[in-house]
């Protein structure tokens, strides 16, 4: 499962920005079920940032969103990003040299059940 929180992040507040970006980031890594993660910047306009966290299930983001770290040093850099879609699930993967992988949904077929 792939999370991206984009932000946008006005020049005079970049220093801290990254400096709570960094502690989010460590907070979740801490987290089971963690994969992966990474603080990155847009080339074309450096107002322009994400936060992209790889995590093995839902589930396993759902509980780390619990963990009393993650609440005091992620979820309010969270609620500062942009308010869209966040969470990805992977229907397709493929390693370097290798064929795609195509896994099916997670999701109910009648979300609204």
């Amino acid at each position: 499962m792939l999370v991206l929180n984009r932000f946008v992040v006005p020049s005079d507040t970049q220093d801290s920005f990254v400096e709570r970006a960094h502690a989010a980031l460590a907070a979740l890594a801490a987290s089971t079920g963690y994969a992966s993660g990474r603080l990155t910047r847009a080339l074309d306009d450096p107002a322009y940032w994400t936060l992209v966290t790889e995590w093995e299930s839902v589930g396993a983001y759902r509980r780390a969103l619990g963990r009393f770290d993650v609440k005091v040093h992620a979820t309010p850099l969270l609620s500062e990003s942009l308010d869209e879609p966040s969470a990805f699930e992977t229907l397709a993967a493929a390693e370097p040299g290798a064929g795609v992988v195509a896994s099916a949904s997670d999701r109910a077929a009648e979300p609204w059940r």
